[in-house]
């Protein structure tokens, strides 16, 4: 624990402008970002009588290690750069809502030729409406089944479209009349795009027009006696209604309004929203956070508006936007608001009418949710509490281990070895911090050796980051500087600065690079209170012994022994026992086959990419769109090992050049076995494993066995 006095800024050194500052802990993580009108009044009460702060204010200053701010020159950008290093660096202090759910939207594609209306869920993509978000997606599917009578908008996937196009027959949403079918030219693209406009603007809430019209048609139609006509206009008609039904008005005039409100106690919050378009509501969404600061309802109400309208831009944000309490101040928001719509924006309490009447429903889901989720936290809260606090007593630790990595190694009979590293704090999963490897420092299968590897690498980067901030002490230096030059010549290993290490985008970065001093979270610089490996007395004793010859010591270490579920100690000839009904035993079972999971979906996606390969790969300057055409052209790599030169330069875009290096890697390539149904025993000679990469499943060839989950470790 920190005394706040030691990083307090010394008098004068705060400027008295508007700013936005954050809080960093010892390892120089961000815990806390903030914003303030005057950076020298709003800091200079974090550092006050300890007695006075809120608890939860206390904790964070007594957390961090320094504090440092950035001046702004108004309080809107302000606003913005607090939202904005918020997303950034995840700060563990800051207001955070977490929703429970990914709600479904009603998007409509119209960056597209044809335009396709279908269930979206996730970041939202340029070029497409949304509509929403809905409770259900059956909800949408519902609404979206009525409104194709009337607006016939492809709903396909791309892949059915196509096929479709190719045969020349519609799908039969085409021919039941649900479907305008643009993929055998019934509509032009024009007259299809005119179609998912008028589609966009009825869910928009410009109804009247289209019932009106209709009605027209209907009434013309039953004077030149086509009844026929005049009953399927009837029928589009009760079809719109029905529709429009499923959402009633609730405020008049067609109003366009956000209403929020917010329930809370003294440790959560609740924020509910409904979204009012057309002056019906269109959807629904909540959250729930931790009151980790102390913070006014306001200030709720503030984060909440950064959360939700953070990424949208024009009719995204409405003209209104109803709250129970307004921000402190209020200009700088809806002068932000005002920004991202584009025309104005009003911030307000109701105070009478519908709108009031309405903001009390809200506020009555809103104390529901808070109710809901309490019941489901409460024991979710004391259930990681208490298996924390099992784990701390059984592995004789000093307090509860907050932060645990778990690794894993992979490989299927020796080939193909990585690893893996899950993160969990707190007893959750932090996937953010997932980290996966690659063993090159050997061949071969050795699941000792290849942990004894990975902790190396983990904890090397570690103390290179530690070395890097000056946290290291001159012996320390020493020491380790020592233990990193045994590692890297220990077993004919790799360098490190010749090991690719990946994370969990896939994206590569060199073993020893550090992004600049910008207090994210990210890689190998926060230490775990404990370490656990998936395996028995020997991965753990590899593991003890690269944290050893680092100087690490620390950082505890433990092993689960997937046989009979027993925790092993370093040095400990007897392992540790939890009972079977144990939550500690329970969470060091999750944060293992977690690891396990991560692992193996790892190795299998490099099994995979390995099984695809093609000698065509070999040839310098052949991109993938070439390869294809090669393939297609000639049908497998079999047939094109046998082309001329002369007939491979007749492949579009292939020169003499290319054709003869093609030529000569597949002249110098073995041809690889041929591939065999494992259920019949035929030999399927035309194709080679490999020649295409649109299948999805990988192919088996002669001489490799079937895949056995056992032989996946």
């Amino acid at each position: 624990m920190a005394d706040p006095s030691s990083y307090r800024p010394k008098p004068g050194q705060i400027p008295d402008s508007p700013g936005v500052y954050k809080f960093r802990d010892e390892h120089r993580r961000v815990i806390y970002v903030g914003k303030a009108k005057s950076l020298r009044q709003r800091l200079a009460s974090y550092f006050q009588d300890l007695a006075g702060l809120h608890p939860r204010t206390r904790t964070m200053v007594t957390t961090a290690a320094s504090v440092e701010w950035t001046v702004v020159s108004t309080e809107v950008e302000a606003l913005q750069l607090e939202y904005s290093w918020i997303k950034e660096y995840d700060p563990r202090f800051n207001v955070k809502y977490r929703d429970d759910k990914s709600y479904p939207y009603l998007a409509v594609t119209m960056n597209e030729e044809f335009p396709r209306v279908q269930v979206m869920r996730g970041h939202k993509r340029k070029g497409v409406r949304y509509f929403g978000p809905y409770g259900h997606a059956w909800a949408i599917r519902d609404t979206v089944d009525l409104l194709l009578r009337v607006f016939p908008v492809r709903t396909c996937s791309a892949g059915v479209f196509k096929n479709a196009a190719r045969t020349g027959r519609p799908c039969l949403l085409g021919y039941i009349g649900k479907c305008s079918a643009p993929c055998v030219g019934r509509v032009s693209a024009e007259e299809h795009g005119e179609l998912a406009e008028e589609f966009c603007d009825f869910m928009a809430g410009r109804t009247g027009t289209y019932i009106r019209r209709l009605e027209k048609q209907m009434t013309d139609a039953a004077e030149e006696m086509e009844y026929e006509r005049a009953a399927r206009l009837r029928d589009d008609i009760e079809a719109l209604k029905k529709a429009m039904e499923k959402s009633a008005v609730v405020l008049a005039d067609a109003t366009d309004a956000d209403l929020m409100a917010v329930a809370e106690d003294e440790l959560e919050a609740a924020v509910q929203i409904f979204h009012v378009r057309g002056g019906r509501v269109r959807g629904q969404r909540g959250w729930v956070t931790d009151k980790v600061e102390a913070v006014t309802t306001g200030d709720l109400v503030e984060h909440a508006l950064q959360q939700l309208y953070g990424e949208e831009t024009g009719d995204s944000v409405p003209k209104e936007v109803l709250v129970p309490a307004l921000p402190d101040p209020v200009e700088p928001v809806q002068e932000w608001l005002t920004e991202r719509r584009g025309s104005n924006v009003s911030l307000r309490i109701p105070q009478r009418g519908d709108k009031k009447a309405l903001m009390e429903t809200v506020q009555r889901n809103a104390l529901q949710a808070l109710g809901l989720h309490k019941t489901k936290r409460a024991s979710d809260l004391t259930t990681r509490s208490r298996a924390l606090e099992e784990i701390a007593g059984a592995l004789d630790l000093d307090s509860a281990p907050l932060r645990i990595e778990c690794y894993d190694i992979s490989h299927l009979q020796g080939d193909d070895v990585v690893a893996s590293m899950v993160v969990f704090e707190d007893g959750l999963q932090r996937k953010s911090e997932y980290r996966r490897f690659q063993i090159k420092g050997f061949e071969g299968q050795d699941d000792v050796r290849s942990m004894h590897e990975v902790i190396t690498r983990r904890f090397r980067r570690y103390l290179a980051e530690k070395e890097r901030t000056g946290e290291w002490t001159d012996g320390e230096n020493a020491s380790t500087e020592g233990a990193s030059a045994e590692g890297a010549t220990q077993g004919n290993a790799t360098p490190e600065s010749a090991i690719l290490e990946s994370d969990t985008t896939g994206n590569a970065f060199a073993g020893n690079a550090f992004t600049e001093d910008d207090g994210r979270p990210k890689r190998f610089a926060y230490p775990p209170q404990l370490v656990v490996v998936d395996g028995g007395q020997p991965q753990v004793a590899a593991a003890k012994k690269a944290l050893d010859e680092l100087g690490i010591d620390d950082i505890a270490v433990c092993g689960l022994a997937k046989r009979l579920e027993e925790v092993w100690l370093p040095d400990e000839d007897d392992p540790v026992v939890l009972p079977r009904t144990s939550e500690g035993l329970y969470l060091l079972q999750r944060v293992r086959d977690e690891a396990h999971r991560f692992a193996i979906t790892y190795q299998r996606t490099k099994r995979a990419k390995r099984f695809r390969a093609s000698p065509l790969d070999e040839v310098a300057g052949l991109g993938e769109t070439r390869k294809q055409a090669l393939i297609k052209h000639f049908g497998s790599v079999k047939k094109l090992r046998s082309a001329t030169i002369d007939q491979i330069c007749e492949v579009p875009g292939i020169g003499r050049k290319t054709a003869a290096a093609v030529a000569v890697a597949l002249a110098q390539a073995a041809p690889a076995a041929p591939a065999v149904n494992t259920a019949t025993g035929e030999i399927m000679e035309d194709e080679e494993p490999g020649t295409t990469t649109d299948s999805p499943e990988e192919p088996v060839s002669a001489g490799a066995s079937h895949e056995r989950r056992g032989q996946e470790t």
